[in-house]
């Protein structure tokens, strides 16, 4: 049977089968008609940037970080041109000699350079930062898919001697610690842009927009003074190695304004050169680290009991036989004293004598007190990390930590803390927030805490206890008149206190007129000596001595006679020492006791 007989060609398909896959067909060409319209004429953008993604470029235009300087303009921090090298992975396609020039050129392992370049993506650094003069040797290969552009690297022109407090910045320019972290907002600005369109090898053709500006950086000027920083930190550097000790801080105050005049760490670091660096030693300790001050402490509680009269400059308080028991617990003097008055337990630092004048004031009012000073709180002075410190609520006192804290054990405060507070004596009882940042108009109104009667009646116990008698006469400046007070504390280890010491010394000069205020810890002083007077009190007088005759300062005391002999001369014999002083003459001379505060009631039987 032949093929055109088939029965099976004589069977007919179904007219809806025909129609429908026209209308299948026609549907499908009208929805590609929809499409097309659509993306060409309606929505065009996604396939507008798929194209000007392959040729046109978004280059970033950085804006220069602001500048930190001194209160005198002195740059402490500036931001340098540098360019750094990127690559666009895919048209990369180096010979294996272009990229050994390439590595050796920019310091970099071979195989380290062949990971980069086969990043996955259209961009990658190669290295940042670097010299222009290095760039230049760069793009002079002339290397495909190899590019520059320019950014910006922080220097730090004091380096270690202001680490601490300026800080540095990362990679992208942002503050990563101090000063570079706590005005980052102001310093970074705001970057610009600029719209180009560039050919495979990656050369500017054109500009397809104009050029958006970037707004630089704010400029800040710190109130700091970097001489006087630098006279602080080689004193600190030198305490630190004659005692060896681990660490120590020092803050220097402008006692009119609160400013902050220096402020240094030890030991510290080259912010120009981080690579190997530890938390430890980025920490502004002065700050970042609290510590129980000691007997720094017993001014405070001092001015509390005589500005709410309970005692007087010359009460007398018994202090013998030298240790006084609350509880279960015992307090014990250095040395024993027999009766002071209000003034020698300052000038002798007797912890008894605090103890019992503490006992006369209710915790609530000692609370109150050291609130009012500063103590358990930060002093919001925006630097990263600053501690509060630790002081427990009055209601859980007991009478052995009311006694305790009297004479600063019980109580943790940070260095800056009590540099601010002592800032009550050396203003006439007025307390003003201390700054970071140079202040042009008139100076802060102060805070009320004692009255000027009781500023003034302890700034002389307090130039007591630098004076013959007392705990630190080696805070002595030649030809100024001082006042401070020493601390020693053991430290405390795990809730345990260790056979570990913190030395501390605050005081102010020129007594007549303070100007100056200055600080200064030492932490596990190591190298036979401990005490306050013997291990802090020296650094403090070495720093007064050259910052007020840095500033011109003029001197409010005689200078000591200079003996000269001729030669072959034998010195003289020494003179019978005079008798010792009365009690009433333990005063300065510039302040005496009766013109501090006369009595209107009769001297207290010792206590």
């Amino acid at each position: 049977m032949k093929f055109a007989d088939s029965p099976l060609l004589s069977q007919t398909v179904p007219a809806w089968r025909a129609r429908f896959m026209l209308g299948a067909l026609m549907l499908g060409f009208a929805a590609l008609i929809t499409r097309a319209v659509y993306l060409q004429g309606v929505n065009n953008e996604y396939y507008q940037e798929k194209g000007a993604s392959r040729y046109a470029r978004t280059l970033p235009l950085a804006a220069t970080r602001g500048r930190i300087s001194d209160r005198y303009g002195d740059m402490l921090a500036v931001s340098t041109p540098v360019r750094s090298i990127w690559a666009i992975p895919d048209d990369t396609k180096l010979q294996p000699a272009q990229v050994r020039e390439l590595a050796r050129l920019l310091d970099l392992e071979v195989r380290d350079l062949d990971r980069k370049l086969a990043t996955d993506g259209d961009f990658v650094f190669i290295k940042r930062q670097i010299s222009p003069e290095l760039a230049g040797r760069v793009m002079a290969l002339n290397l495909p898919g190899i590019h520059d552009q320019p950014e910006f690297r922080r220097y730090y022109p004091s380096g270690e001697v202001a680490a601490h407090l300026i800080g540095f910045t990362g990679a992208e320019d942002h503050g990563q610690e101090g000063m570079e972290l706590a005005f980052d907002a102001r310093l970074t600005g705001e970057a610009g842009s600029r719209r180009v369109i560039k050919d495979r090898r990656g050369a500017i053709i054109e500009d397809v927009e104009g050029a958006r500006q970037p707004r630089e950086g704010q400029d800040i000027r710190l109130s700091v003074d970097a001489k006087l920083q630098y006279q602080a930190y080689a004193a600190l550097q030198d305490a630190i190695s004659a005692n060896h000790a681990k660490a120590g801080t020092v803050a220097v105050l402008d006692a009119k304004s609160g400013e902050i005049l220096a402020l240094v760490n030890a030991p510290t670091y080259n912010p120009n050169n981080r690579e190997k660096l530890s938390g430890a030693q980025l920490r502004n300790r002065a700050f970042t680290d609290s510590f129980e001050p000691g007997s720094t402490l017993k001014p405070f509680t001092i001015a509390l009991a005589l500005e709410q009269g309970k005692v007087r400059f010359d009460t007398p308080i018994q202090t013998a036989p030298g240790h006084l028991t609350i509880g279960n617990a015992t307090i014990s003097d250095a040395h024993p004293h027999g009766v002071l008055s209000v003034a020698e337990v300052i000038q002798k630092s007797s912890n008894v004598g605090a103890a019992k004048i503490a006992g006369q004031l209710t915790p609530h009012d000692m609370w109150n007190n050291f609130d009012a000073l500063g103590f358990g709180a930060p002093l919001k002075l925006g630097f990263p990390g600053e501690v509060g410190g630790r002081l427990r609520p009055w209601k859980f006192w007991k009478p052995i930590e009311q006694a305790t804290m009297s004479y600063g054990h019980g109580i943790s405060v940070s260095l800056m803390q009590l540099a601010h507070a002592y800032l009550v004596f050396a203003r006439d009882g007025d307390l003003v927030p201390p700054t970071l940042v140079r202040q042009d108009g008139e100076p802060v109104a102060g805070t009320r805490v004692y009255s000027p009667q009781t500023a003034r009646e302890v700034r002389a116990m307090l130039e007591m206890a630098v004076g013959p008698g007392g705990t630190a006469p080696k805070a002595q400046v030649p030809g100024y008149r001082v006042a401070g007070k020493t601390g020693t504390a053991h430290k405390l280890e795990g809730g345990v206190y260790a056979h570990k010491y913190v030395s501390s010394f605050v005081g102010f000069a020129p007594v007549s007129d303070p100007r100056l205020l200055v600080a200064v810890m030492i932490d596990e002083p190591s190298g036979g000596m401990h005490y306050g007077g013997d291990v802090a009190a020296p650094v403090f007088s070495r720093i007064m001595g050259a910052a007020l005759r840095s500033l011109g300062v003029p001197p409010d005391a005689p200078e000591p006679p200079v003996l000269k002999m001729a030669a072959g001369t034998a010195p003289a014999k020494p003179a019978k020492p005079a008798a010792p002083p009365a009690r009433a003459a333990l005063a300065p001379k510039a302040m005496p006791v009766a013109a501090l505060r006369v009595p209107r009631r009769p001297a207290r039987e010792p206590m």
